[in-house]
Formats: structure tokens, C-alpha cells, sequence
């Protein structure tokens, strides 16, 4: 409803009073439908942040098990080594080759625990 203030001074209180109470009303709902939207976009940015930061924690976890894997193959090559078992391929670790030499070289200039 846009009337002029001309138009405004002519009305009558009761008028006027009708005015404001649908103005006060479509402001109310106005918020209504504010406080909703705002609601909906806080609920978006929580599932956008969740989502980052499971996808962080889950490629966090895949490298902590592929380490431990790589360690758990390097043990188990150590051990049958030790053992006099031959290496085979498909056992072999998964750890670089070099990097596998070093851990056997330290371990055998290691002072034994039970000396």
C-alpha cells in the first residue's frame, strides 16, 4: 500500500491503526522467514565444516595405517630374516629398499637388551 503523505493525513485513526498492525504483521513474518533462512544456512556452513574436517580425519587415518603398515612389513622382513627365512618377493616389504638396509644395520650395531 503506498500512499502519499498527503493521502496518510486524510485517513482516519482507525485507518491508520489497520496500517500499522498489517505493516507490524508482515514485519513479523518477514523475521519469521529471516530466522528460518538464517537457520537453514547455519545447518549448510555445520555439514560443509563436518564434511572438511571427516575427510581431514579419515586421510589422517589412511596415512597413520599406511605407516603402521609399512612398520608391520619391515618387522615382519626383519624377523624372517633373522630367522634364516628366504626373502620372497610378495613378502617382501613395502618400505623402500634403502630404507629397509638401514633399520637391519642399526639393529645389528644395537647393544642387545639382554647383555
Amino acid at each position: 500500500m503506498d500512499l502519499t503523505i498527503r493521502e496518510l493525513k486524510k485517513l482516519k485513526r482507525e485507518e491508520l491503526l489497520e496500517i500499522m498492525l498489517a505493516q507490524s504483521r508482515e514485519i513479523d513474518n518477514l523475521r519469521a522467514q529471516l530466522d528460518k533462512a538464517e537457520e537453514a544456512n547455519r545447518e549448510r556452513e555445520l555439514k560443509i565444516l563436518t564434511a572438511g574436517s571427516l575427510a581431514e580425519a579419515s586421510l589422517s587415518l589412511t596415512k597413520v595405517f599406511e605407516e603402521a603398515q609399512k612398520a608391520a612389513d619391515l618387522y615382519l622382513y626383519n624377523v624372517k630374516r633373522m630367522a634364516g627365512v628366504p626373502e620372497e618377493a610378495p613378502n617382501a616389504p613395502n618400505a623402500a629398499p634403502d630404507f629397509a638396509q638401514q633399520f637391519a644395520e642399526a639393529w645389528e650395531e644395537a647393544p642387545d637388551a639382554e647383555e
